[in-house]
């Protein structure tokens, strides 16, 4: 006997109704993607403005008041760089998102599966690094919170 092609190892397959919700899935994955690029655009435009109207202050700053310019001067570039690896942070999972959409499109117009696999590939990438990125931010705020609680206990309440 002959078995169905289109089954998987535990008997999956993808009928019209799964087709149908996957290629939703995959024009929201492709709309929420560009919108991030954008974001990311805008969050790069951002830092170069905010890092050259922090140096403007910091310049106006030190002919007022004759401080330090390497400090003040400084502000300005750290919080450009700041924003612009934000930026880069953020641009990676909707690359894998945007990956994800064009690839799962063009495997259910083809019927590729290797094209779909590299979707899911995709797909999978951007949750792992978005997971990953969580875990990150997480122990940043489980750590500020100890050392704020260290902090309040080692020079008291007052």
């Amino acid at each position: 006997m002959e078995q169905n092609q289109e089954t998987s190892l535990f008997g999956f397959g993808i009928d019209q109704s799964s087709r149908a919700h996957l290629y939703e899935a995959a024009k929201w994955a492709k709309f929420l993607a560009i919108v991030g690029f954008v974001m990311c655009g805008l969050i790069v435009v951002a830092a170069i403005f905010a890092g050259s109207i922090l140096a403007m202050f910091s310049n106006s700053y030190n002919e007022g008041y004759g401080s330090s310019a390497v400090l003040t001067g400084g502000m300005g570039a750290f919080v450009a760089i700041f924003y612009i690896c934000m930026a880069i942070l953020f641009f990676l999972p909707y690359l894998f998102l945007f990956r994800f959409a064009t690839r799962m499109k063009t495997a259910l117009n083809t019927n590729d599966q290797l094209t779909l696999n590299t979707s899911f590939q995709n797909l999978k990438i951007m949750f792992r690094y978005v997971g990953i990125l969580t875990i990150v931010i997480l122990s940043f705020y489980a750590l500020i919170i100890l050392i704020a609680i260290a902090t309040a206990a080692t020079t008291g309440f007052n």
